[in-house]
């Protein structure tokens, strides 16, 4: 049989489209009291502080995994640094947003299972959501100075600038 021979017994290939995965929708929240404006599209640069309380910025983060207003949450950057604290973390961990800003979630928080699934660790999680990762991942933590408390934590990206918003359930 000649190279031409079999060329005609095969099958033709046909390159198969990858399927394209929707785009999850976001919402835009406060950073202090988790209000959500109602945005189409992005804030103005020049707008980004919340109308509501006057105090916290505009952030982005899926619609699924945005925060009530007055919930618990923290936002923290790359380097498990917080950068803003919700009045309801404030009440939550006993403390202010201004004492809790630019120190280490260490010092807020601590792990709180005995033996964490894989995947589960507060660091891996905060590092892939502030690596831009839109999957939700989540923890259980408790106040570091407090024991017999557990709570889960829910971890996904948010921004800008990239962050990890961990949201108390």
């Amino acid at each position: 049989m000649t190279n031409s021979g079999r060329r005609g017994s095969r099958g033709a290939l046909a390159l198969v489209p990858r399927a394209v995965e929707e785009a999850q929708p976001t919402i835009w929240f406060c950073g202090h009291c988790g209000t959500r404006p109602p945005l189409v599209g992005p804030p103005a640069a020049n707008a980004r502080v919340c109308e509501s309380c006057g105090l916290g910025l505009l952030l982005e983060t899926l619609a699924d995994a945005a925060p009530e207003a007055g919930g618990a949450f923290l936002v923290l950057d790359r380097s498990l640094s917080v950068c803003a604290v919700s009045r309801g973390a404030e009440r939550l961990l006993a403390t202010t947003e201004t004492d809790a800003v630019n120190r280490s979630v260490t010092e807020l928080l601590a792990p709180a299972d005995s033996e964490p699934e894989s995947g589960a660790n507060l660091a891996a999680a905060v590092s892939a959501a502030t690596r831009g990762g839109e999957e939700a991942l989540s923890a259980f933590v408790r106040p570091a100075n407090l024991f017999g408390v557990r709570m889960r934590v829910r971890i996904v990206q948010c921004g800008p600038p990239q962050a990890a918003l961990l949201t108390f359930e």
